[in-house]
């Protein structure tokens, strides 16, 4: 398995795919998060931040807009062991997110609040995995989505 982290969708087709409507009801996005050692701002400001550091900026914005598209975060989390499996190196973070739909992800990714939070994002990220998620139906009959949401 050959995995590329990014950070922004490499072609045409996958930003059309992005744009389609999706699954009904919630998605949950998982973001495994790979940090440069040291943030790099795209218009050559000297921070002394840590990609970690620039991009935790960018996250604490996130946790502010995401509300006002119905969204929010439902984890973040340190990745600290790999317990099976091989990859050449491991992501430093997981962060789940659940919007109400596909489309509000993408609205909130081209609000002006989160083109001037995404800064930090750039700066912070040496690269990413988005996957995009649903709750399987037996979890929603079970009462879970009311109880990450209620």
């Amino acid at each position: 398995m050959n995995v590329v982290n990014e950070m922004l969708p490499a072609s045409p087709e996958r930003v059309k795919a992005m744009l389609e409507p999706g699954p009904e009801g919630p998605i949950f996005m998982v973001n495994l998060l790979k940090f440069k050692d040291r943030a790099e701002y795209e218009d050559g400001r000297e921070s002394g931040l840590s990609g970690r550091e620039a991009y935790a900026i960018y996250g604490r914005a996130v946790m502010e807009i995401l509300p006002k598209f119905g969204g929010q975060v439902v984890f973040a989390g340190d990745v600290t062991f790999l317990a099976l499996g091989q990859v050449e190196e491991l992501w430093d973070e997981v962060a789940i997110a659940m919007y109400p739909e596909r489309g509000a992800m993408v609205r909130m990714s081209m609000s002006p609040e989160w083109q001037t939070a995404a800064v930090h994002r750039t700066a912070g990220l040496k690269g990413q995995l988005n996957i995009e998620t649903v709750m399987q139906a037996d979890m929603l009959a079970g009462g879970l989505l009311a109880r990450l949401t209620g």
